[in-house]
């Protein structure tokens, strides 16, 4: 039996994600603050288990409280193959940084480092424990690899990111663990992420004008394209490299 966790399944790329995953018979669990009532139909229609918790990430006491409990379960199962995709993320604070809160750094530091190093973490545990293969992805982004005027918390959330993927692949490595951490850039998507970024004052973000002519070429990747192009990758388990960071452009036209 296979299982993935998808964390924000809600909308977007997560619940493209959860969606492929369930189509090729794989059991997920979701993770979003919002339930998706679509998610249960695709599993009832690919008969595969589909069941949600409501967590938000930027409470670190309540997810790692959540997904011991989550990583007790599923690891008590007879299992071939565990999957974590960690897909959500935020993009706020967008402003010059000398403009940002203390607060608002906190929380985006939660939501986009520190809850997918802990959330991998307990399953990298987990599955050296249960001697099971593991296989983590953390979505990045091209922002951690060039400076972005008006994202200096993005891409310095995305770029540790990066690094944590690399660190934690070399010590699995080392370790001669069956599990694989890996992270995955999926290019810029027709999602409510670039909306956001579509309407952000120029002020803020001064590539605003970039990101609006993307709509308007129609160069906006599709999320259903993308989170297939990760499934297909994590799948396929024995050719995935241990510490790569992925990119869609490469699977895509």
């Amino acid at each position: 039996m296979r299982h993935a966790v998808v964390t924000g399944v809600s909308k977007g790329l997560g619940e493209s994600i959860a969606k492929k995953f369930m189509e090729r018979g794989v059991h997920v669990t979701g993770i979003s603050r919002g339930k998706n009532h679509r998610l249960a139909d695709v599993a009832a229609a690919n008969q595969v288990t589909y069941q949600h918790y409501a967590i938000d990430l930027g409470n670190l006491q309540a997810t790692e409280k959540t997904f011991q409990q989550i990583s007790d379960d599923i690891f008590s199962r007879n299992l071939d193959t565990v999957y974590l995709i960690n897909n959500a993320g935020v993009l706020e604070p967008m402003s010059p940084s000398m403009n940002t809160t203390s607060a608002d750094i906190a929380h985006h530091i939660q939501v986009n480092m520190t809850a997918p190093m802990v959330l991998t973490n307990i399953f990298l545990k987990k599955a050296a424990d249960w001697d099971v293969r593991f296989m983590a992805a953390t979505i990045t982004s091209g922002a951690a690899e060039r400076p972005v005027y008006g994202w200096s918390a993005y891409c310095s959330t995305k770029a540790s990111i990066n690094m944590y993927t690399q660190t934690a692949a070399l010590e699995q490595d080392k370790l001669e663990t069956r599990s694989k951490v890996i992270a995955f850039s999926p290019g810029i998507m027709d999602t409510d992420m670039q909306k956001t970024i579509r309407n952000s004052d120029k002020h803020a973000f001064r590539e605003v004008d970039q990101f609006r002519a993307y709509k308007e070429q129609n160069k906006l990747k599709d999320a259903d394209t993308v989170g297939g192009v990760l499934v297909d990758i994590l799948t396929d388990d024995s050719s995935v490299v241990n510490g790569k960071i992925y990119n869609v452009a490469d699977y895509t036209d």
